[in-house]
C-alpha cells in the first residue's frame, strides 16, 4: 500500500528542493510536476489543450501504477491555485487512486512570499531540474502572470484532510522542512 505525499504551493517556494530531501530520508521516490511537463514539451507546448491532457494522462498513469504497486510510496508535487474547482478536482482524484489501493495520502502546502520565489526561480538546482526553467526572465514572467491570476495560498480551514500540514518555508532550509513532514507524519 503505497504513501502518497503530495507537495502543494505556488511556483518556486521550493516544492521540488523539498522533495528531493525528503526522498533521501524516507526512501520515497521524487516525481516533480516538470518530469511530465518538459517530457510532453518536446511534442506539445504546455499552454495547449494537447499538451495539457498528455501531461494529465501521463502522470495519471504513473500514479496508477506507484498506488497498485509494492513501492512504499511517491512525493508528487504540483502547483495549486485555491480558486480553481479543477484543480480541487485532480487533487480528489489523484488521492483517490491512492486511497482506493489501500494507501495513506499526506498533503504538505508550503507557502514563501513572492520575493522569496522570485530569487528561489533563479537557483541551479532548479535550472537543472526543469528544462522550461532555464530560460529565467521567461519563467518569472510565468511566475508573475499566475500570481496575478491565481490564489496559490489556502485559507484557514479550506483544506480539510487529516493528514495536513501547511509550512511557510521562508527561513527555513529544505533540508529541514523534509525533517518537519517526515517527523510529522512518521514516514
Amino acid at each position: 500500500m503505497a504513501k502518497l505525499v503530495l507537495l502543494t504551493g505556488p511556483q518556486a517556494v521550493g516544492k521540488m528542493t523539498v522533495g528531493q530531501e525528503l526522498a533521501k530520508i524516507t526512501g520515497l521516490k521524487l516525481f516533480h510536476n516538470h518530469m511530465t511537463i518538459d517530457l510532453v514539451s518536446n511534442f506539445f507546448s504546455y499552454s495547449t489543450d494537447e499538451g495539457r491532457n498528455l501531461v494529465n494522462d501521463i502522470r495519471m498513469l504513473v500514479l496508477e501504477a506507484i498506488a497498485k504497486s509494492d513501492l512504499e510510496g511517491i512525493i508528487f508535487t504540483f502547483v495549486m491555485a485555491y480558486e480553481c474547482e479543477d484543480d480541487w478536482k485532480l487533487t480528489k482524484e489523484i488521492e483517490d487512486i491512492f486511497k482506493n489501493n489501500g494507501g495513506e495520502v499526506y498533503y504538505i502546502e508550503l507557502q514563501a512570499p513572492l520575493e522569496v520565489r522570485l530569487e528561489r526561480n533563479k537557483t541551479e538546482n532548479r535550472r537543472k531540474h526543469k528544462l522550461s526553467k532555464r530560460d529565467v526572465a521567461f519563467s518569472e514572467k510565468l511566475l508573475l502572470r499566475a500570481e496575478g491570476k491565481h490564489r496559490m495560498e489556502s485559507m484557514e480551514g479550506e483544506v480539510k484532510e487529516k493528514n495536513y500540514l501547511k509550512i511557510d518555508n521562508t527561513n527555513i532550509s529544505a533540508k529541514e522542512v523534509a525533517k518537519m513532514i517526515k517527523e510529522k507524519f512518521n514516514l
